[in-house]
């Protein structure tokens, strides 16, 4: 069963008067903290850098973010690139979320944090590449969602078969998975490949090499337009980190990084000697950063490790940290910490790895209360 391409629209059978007007698409992250929302702002100006986009509203209580009697939040432009469905000259906006102070962060906003934290490391120089992998669902009846290409309640053919695979037996989704690389890499965004996973129609993308802040920021635009893509392929995308229960891959996002001292002659030793002993000392506050119901995919099976057990090896998948046998040879370079889930929040899990390694984890307790306060109810 390969993908039916369900309403698909043509986008531009109105065409736009782009001497007149810049359709700028307001971007951001919802109360559920893995979701994102996005309304559109027409501007009669020209668009050229962030300066030239306001700060907007939006109804908070219909995000949960806000109850209805003070539902405004403020969005803040932060992020802008092309927009790959309107074309150009028409823009994406990643915005942060504030309350009507315009101060006070809104529920689920944690990029102040991540930029807070990567000002203050600037002189270790992180680097990230993040894999996000996630499912394709199909819809059956009204509510009831199974993964593309899976006969319909029921499982395919083991494992084994599809990673990186090819032929319509094998490979489910590939279309929307190529088109999504083709509209990140039109918006600007630093996406640096793409594949099949383990699972069938389970895909990946990856971000990076980014700098600070710009990972989280280009993970998030790529999420969103992959959603939006998803919407015209009649596909639903999901990230939970164990989506299908048995003998199935979980759903991960495993995040490369280094820093300046990685990178230098010696940064093998340096990963092993001083990086890693650090992780591993705050290995259970970086867990309760690390994505919702990720002990359901860490049992130390299917290409990963422990949920309450530190580990590493050099090229090791069934681990906590996998150090790249690249970076054994060359003497320096990166490692792959593997346990992030896909629902993980990119700004989180970049702070958590540079606050741990580069400003002794000073701002990890802090950041698990912030955490802990979005997930209660309103």
């Amino acid at each position: 069963m390969t993908e039916t391409i369900e309403n698909l629209r043509d986008f531009n059978y109105y065409k736009l008067n782009t001497n007149k007007h810049v359709l700028v698409e307001y971007i951001w992250i919802d109360g559920t903290g893995e979701r994102l929302r996005s309304k559109t702002k027409v501007y009669d100006t020209v668009i050229k850098s962030l300066e030239d986009i306001e700060w907007w509203t939006y109804d908070g209580s219909s995000t949960d973010q806000a109850i209805t009697k003070f539902s405004e939040i403020y969005l803040k432009p932060v992020c802008m690139v092309r927009d790959p469905f309107r074309g150009d000259p028409h823009k994406f906006v990643l915005c942060e979320t504030y309350k009507p102070d315009r101060k006070t962060p809104a529920r689920f906003n944690f990029r102040w944090i991540a930029e807070k934290i990567m000002q203050e490391a600037n002189e270790c120089d992180p680097w990230f590449g993040i894999e996000q992998e996630y499912f394709m669902l199909k819809r059956t009846g009204t509510t009831h969602l199974w993964p593309l290409g899976w006969p319909i309640g029921g499982f395919p053919y083991p494992q084994g078969r599809y990673y990186c695979s090819i032929g319509e037996r094998n490979n489910f989704g590939r279309a929307l998975s190529e088109a999504h690389q083709r509209a990140c890499l039109y918006a600007g965004l630093k996406l640096s490949g793409i594949n099949s996973e383990v699972a069938p129609s389970q895909w990946e993308f990856q971000i990076g090499i980014a700098h600070g802040i710009e990972a989280g920021d280009h993970l998030w635009l790529a999420r969103y337009i992959l959603e939006r893509l998803g919407e015209e392929f009649g596909i639903d995308i999901n990230y939970d980190p164990k989506p299908i229960q048995g003998d199935w891959n979980g759903t991960g996002a495993h995040c490369n990084f280094s820093t300046n001292k990685t990178r230098e002659n010696g940064g093998y030793e340096y990963i092993k000697e001083f990086i890693l002993p650090l992780l591993e000392k705050n290995h259970q506050k970086m867990m309760l950063l690390y994505g919702l119901n990720n002990e359901a995919r860490l049992t130390g099976k299917h290409e990963t490790g422990q949920y309450n057990s530190f580990t590493w090896g050099d090229g090791s998948r069934g681990c906590s940290i996998r150090v790249p046998i690249i970076t054994k040879e060359l003497g320096k370079g990166y490692l792959e910490d593997r346990r992030p889930a896909a629902n993980m929040d990119p700004y989180l899990v970049s702070s958590a790895l540079v606050d741990a390694t580069c400003l002794n984890a000073k701002n990890l307790i802090n950041f698990i209360e912030q955490f802990a306060e979005s997930l209660k109810q309103l």
